[in-house]
């Protein structure tokens, strides 16, 4: 099971993710990158400090949204992964397409647009 909170701070909405995401629990990922598209949010964070697991179904709710982000100027960051989650975005090549960087405090810097 996945656990999504949701925080607002300043013009970015970070989205904090805890437990597992695989086929039964992507649904909820969905969901939330979907409402942070459709409300506008221009710089999204996706913290996954706490995510122990996350499945092919989990990857392709990313992998879905990356014409999205480029449509709308979405500056979109991913931070936090435990190596083993790590291992399975780098083994996808997802570190190719998708920003994700070590901390939150880079995360942030990158959506700031004081990092490249």
């Amino acid at each position: 099971m996945v656990e999504i909170e949701e925080k607002t701070k300043d013009d970015m909405l970070q989205l904090v993710v805890v437990g597992e995401v695989d086929a039964s629990s992507s649904i909820y990922l969905d969901n939330a990158i979907r409402n942070a598209m459709e409300s506008g949010n221009l710089k999204i964070l996706v913290d996954c400090t706490g995510l122990n697991y996350i499945s092919s179904a989990g990857l392709g709710v990313f992998m879905s949204y990356l014409e999205d982000f480029k449509e709308r100027g979405v500056r979109f960051v991913v931070c936090g992964l435990q190596e083993k989650v790590n291992h399975v975005f780098e083994l996808l090549g997802l570190e190719n397409l998708l920003k994700i960087v070590a901390t939150q405090r880079e995360a942030e810097a990158y959506l700031n647009g004081t990092q490249a």
